[in-house]
């Protein structure tokens, strides 16, 4: 926090420092007639009405009363990654985007409205990437009537912990009454420390076409037709099976990078290091490719894949969320 020579605490932003990511410290009363502090860091999404809202990189929206703040300051952004590859948000939304392609898009000004028929909510939401080119309630209006229109809920993908105006995006969904529906980590990595893991990859089956084990133990799969249909597009997809579908998983080499996707256990075979078997064999061929860095996708209530992933080096880059147009 900011200490003035005196060894006082500043206040030192201003509601013309909304869109910046700042540091604050409130006070509390913490019932036992001692106070408490506070101390949150995040992006300044608001300041109206004497309430501040600060929208953290998890994605929550802390709202704090000007009339507690003892401190605050404006803050760098978010340091560079500690470790993988250097990657943009952009370069990262785009390539995330490759591998999760819908059956029909339109444009709405920078924004990319995206329908598969409802399997998996990155191919049925949008991509909010720049400017609508309208205001955003008009474009809201018309995301909401486009989806209808298909039979679809109404989904707008945004991140947080990301450079631009995704943090203030996803503040105003939330106070427009969207629904943070799920949370997730893109998360990146060096490729080559995945092909070497120590793994017996003898009995990874790869192929260009998911076959019915496959789906069978996907599992997220009602129309296999379209599911077929959707997960063969990409730039260059593998899909990996291991035992009969006893764990399966999916990559999408896409020049530099490989994106590692649908890896899936069957519950009597967890702990036993497949989905690691997997991964090795779907890296190792993305590096004969000519991949060098990998991403991910993971939920954030899923401990069990995140423990693995950190093991394997890879590190969070951004989280993003899908909020759902209220009914």
């Amino acid at each position: 926090m900011e200490i003035t020579a005196g060894g006082l605490l500043e206040i030192r932003i201003t509601p013309a420092d909304v869109g910046k990511r700042v540091s604050v410290r409130r006070v509390e009363d913490g019932g036992s007639g001692s106070p408490s502090f506070t101390d949150t860091v995040g992006v300044l999404t608001s300041w109206n009405e004497g309430v501040l809202t600060i929208t953290r990189k998890d994605g929550v929206s802390v709202r704090i009363a000007e009339s507690s703040l003892v401190a605050g300051k404006t803050v760098p952004p978010a340091p560079a990654r500690r470790r993988g590859p250097a990657a943009s948000f952009e370069e990262l939304a785009r390539v995330t985007a490759r591998a999760w392609q819908p059956l029909e898009s339109e444009p709405l000004g920078e924004w990319t409205l995206r329908a598969a028929a409802g399997f998996t909510r990155r191919a049925n939401s949008v991509l909010p990437l720049g400017d609508p080119g309208i205001p955003l309630g008009e474009a809201l209006a018309r995301v909401t009537s486009w989806y209808a229109e298909r039979g679809l809920p109404a989904y707008v993908q945004a991140a947080t912990g990301a450079a631009g105006t995704q943090e203030l995006l996803c503040a105003e969904l939330e106070r427009r009454g969207w629904v943070n529906e799920v949370s997730a980590e893109v998360r990146i990595g060096a490729l080559a420390p995945v092909g070497d893991l120590d793994a017996d990859v003898a009995g990874v089956r790869l192929t260009r076409t998911p076959d019915e084990d496959w789906l069978a133990r996907y599992g997220k799969v009602r129309d296999p037709d379209l599911a077929r249909r959707m997960l063969v597009e990409g730039p260059s997809v593998w899909f990996a099976s291991l035992g009969g579908g006893r764990a399966v998983g999916r990559c999408v080499v896409d020049g530099r990078w490989a994106g590692f996707g649908a890896v899936t256990v069957a519950p009597e075979y967890r702990r036993q290091g497949l989905g690691t078997v997997v991964m090795t064999a779907l890296a190792r061929r993305a590096l004969e490719e000519g991949a060098s860095a990998a991403w991910l996708q993971v939920e954030t209530d899923n401990p069990g894949a995140r423990a693995l992933y950190d093991g394997m080096g890879f590190a969070t880059h951004h989280a993003y969320h899908h909020f759902r147009a209220a009914a």
